[in-house]
């Protein structure tokens, strides 16, 4: 019961990429980097046994970035002559790759990583994927013309890797689509059902992350434009409700969403972020105690995952250390007063 868990992403060492940037560059390569990535997973898997989160993950330490890490893998992407495009409605700027062929996934692209993981871990293992969605929001079109045909390209490829981690001992897959907190028209439309095709099949827990970004300048900018209630969420987790998707992994700490909403995931695993990701203040156990007692009054306990609100890449490490360790530590507090193991 409250088992812990993360977003995704932990900062990656200093010595492996320039710390607190989301597009740092490796600071290794060839062999070097490879034994470098593998070291960083072992030291990220490690602290989070340390701390006392229950489901873990690979902090994403083997990617340059959560589209990216995955797109790398694929055909019909140019990566050379990448183009400027706004992304998540124009919040801001990125260099992004162009789609110039037919998506296909012509190898596996992360089965070696969730393998390592599971022999090095006891604990279930979460690996993260990014969503059909949010990756056609991260790219430049040439050749489909259609966001909806794109997503359901990449909605195939990614079912077919997710089908490979599972096979590889992945216990949740979760794909990340801030996009839906974006586009509610097209989650509705076709958004949910290209995330049901890339969940298709699989027998472990699956799980979608919407939330409001990293704490990098550009979210901060748009969180103030949302007025006093963020209520993007209401659109978006009645279609979640009636999916296939087993679990919803959303942004609560130090957030102006109605905490209300939980109510509409009625039935679904909730990965309820009660660690804000977009400060530097380490929240106390207490104060992630009572975000988890909050979300109980909306959904109940056997149902609830004390999580982060978002992925922690870009912050100071000792900083993103500190608050998994409150996160463990919050979600333990409340077990006690449950009763609970």
């Amino acid at each position: 019961m409250l088992e812990t868990t993360l977003a995704g992403s932990l900062p990656k060492p200093a010595w492996l990429a320039e710390p607190q940037k989301l597009w740092a560059a490796w600071r290794l390569d060839g062999a070097l980097l490879a034994e470098g990535k593998r070291d960083a997973v072992l030291a990220c898997l490690k602290r989070q046994e340390d701390a006392g989160i229950d489901i873990v993950t690979d902090g994403e330490q083997s990617r340059h970035h959560f589209v990216h890490g995955f797109l790398v893998g694929l055909s019909g992407l140019d990566f050379e002559h990448k183009r400027t495009i706004g992304i998540r409605n124009n919040r801001y700027k990125a260099e992004a790759p162009v789609v110039t062929g037919a998506i296909k996934r012509t190898k596996p692209v992360h089965g070696d990583e969730v393998r390592f993981m599971r022999v090095h871990t006891k604990k279930p293992v979460k690996f993260t994927l990014p969503g059909p969605m949010t990756i056609v929001d991260t790219l430049a079109d040439d050749h489909y013309k259609s966001r909806e045909k794109l997503a359901f390209a990449f909605a195939e490829a990614l079912n077919a890797e997710a089908r490979d981690l599972e096979a590889g001992g992945a216990d949740v897959i979760q794909f990340d689509e801030p996009a839906f907190n974006v586009f509610p028209g097209e989650v509705r439309d076709w958004g949910i059902a290209a995330l049901e095709r890339a969940a298709r099949g699989l027998k472990c827990k699956t799980a979608v992350h919407i939330c409001y970004g990293y704490g990098i300048a550009a979210n901060l900018a748009w969180k103030q434009t949302l007025g006093g209630q963020w209520r993007q969420y209401e659109d978006v987790f009645p279609l979640l409700a009636r999916s296939k998707i087993g679990q919803v992994s959303l942004e609560c700490a130090n957030s102006k969403v109605p905490i209300e909403l939980l109510g509409l995931l009625k039935g679904k695993d909730v990965l309820v972020g009660a660690i804000d990701v977009a400060n530097e203040t380490t929240e106390t156990p207490e104060q992630v105690a009572a975000t988890i007692r909050t979300a109980m009054k909306h959904v109940p306990a056997e149902h609830l995952f004390p999580c982060t609100n978002c992925g922690m890449a870009p912050m100071a490490a000792d900083l993103a250390w500190k608050k998994v360790e409150a996160l463990a530590k919050g979600a333990a507090i409340v077990r006690r007063e449950l009763g609970a193991p």
